[in-house]
């Protein structure tokens, strides 16, 4: 009798494949059934999204997966996972593993390692576990926020529309753009007057500068003068007049005499009034001293 009859063959054929497809399916969660990595244990208190075969990384390598996760009875509330990570991974102590997620929601475990360079956590250790810490965890946490902003942006976007609806808006706008013109017209006016300006500029320095060759001729001729004999000269013509005023000032001389005798004064002003006394009885008497005849007649 035959061992390996028909149905044997069947069976085996479909025992193969049961294993095949084992095999396969834990090969397609990325668990290596055949690998030797060692197991670490991870405690949550939360794992939403978390899944056996999720990728576990290390400063963003991936080192290992999750095995898989057991809920904890005693005490009750928390999650243990259990990670696979490669054998020539050393997890220093102090060291925590955090759940991350990414803009597709995969969630991943990332660990953060400590700075200890000497204690290093033995296989089957249990690493701390935190919540997550990434950026989407920071976007969850402003969805309150931006939930109470929404009731605001509605009366900003209502403000916004009234204002885009106003009339007045419009016609600053149109206001705008004659400005706009203007000082496009004023620009082309500036540029025409610098084209001006730097055609006429060679000539106004050829004036600046006959100007400024006049100057240092002033200069030069102020200069040459001979300050000491000009002061000199000046200084002999004050002692000259110091000396007429002594003179006029002293009683020689006829000037000083006039200027310092009270008797010639007098005399003086009694010789104009003698002489107003004598003009006013020419005036009043004119025959007392002129005698005129046409037939020659004597005088009395």
């Amino acid at each position: 009798m035959k061992f390996f009859t028909k149905e044997v063959k069947i069976a085996l054929v479909a025992i193969l494949g049961i294993v095949v497809l084992f095999y396969g399916l834990q090969f397609l969660k990325g668990l290596d059934v055949f690998s030797s990595d060692d197991s670490y244990y991870v405690t949550f208190s939360d794992v939403s999204g978390l899944s056996a075969s999720s990728p576990v990384y290390a400063n963003g390598y991936r080192v290992g997966v999750v095995k898989s996760l057991n809920y904890d009875y005693n005490p009750q509330g928390s999650i243990v996972a259990e990670l696979g990570l490669d054998k020539q991974m050393r997890i220093p102590r102090g060291s925590r593993a955090e759940l991350a997620s990414d803009l597709l929601g995969n969630i991943k475990i990332n660990i953060i390692l400590s700075d200890d360079p000497v204690n290093m956590l033995e296989k089957g250790d249990t690493i701390t576990g935190a919540p997550e810490q990434g950026v989407m965890s920071k976007v969850g946490g402003m969805i309150p926020a931006l939930e109470s902003m929404l009731p605001k942006l509605d009366s900003i976007m209502a403000s916004l529309n009234m204002l885009l609806a106003d009339p007045a808006l419009r016609n600053t706008l149109h206001n705008v753009e004659g400005m706009t013109s203007s000082l496009n017209v004023t620009s082309a006016e500036l540029r025409t007057l610098s084209s001006q300006l730097n055609k006429d500029m060679p000539a106004m320095m050829k004036k600046t500068n006959c100007v400024l060759d006049n100057t240092q001729q002033l200069t030069a001729q102020l200069a040459a003068i001979d300050v000491a004999t000009m002061t000199a000269q000046v200084n002999q013509t004050l002692a000259n007049v110091e000396q007429m005023t002594q003179k006029l000032n002293s009683n020689e001389g006829t000037l000083g005499l006039l200027m310092r005798d009270a008797s010639l004064y007098n005399n003086l002003s009694a010789t104009a009034a003698s002489a107003d006394s004598l003009l006013i009885d020419l005036k009043a008497h004119p025959k007392r001293y002129v005698h005129f005849s046409v037939f020659g007649k004597k005088d009395k």
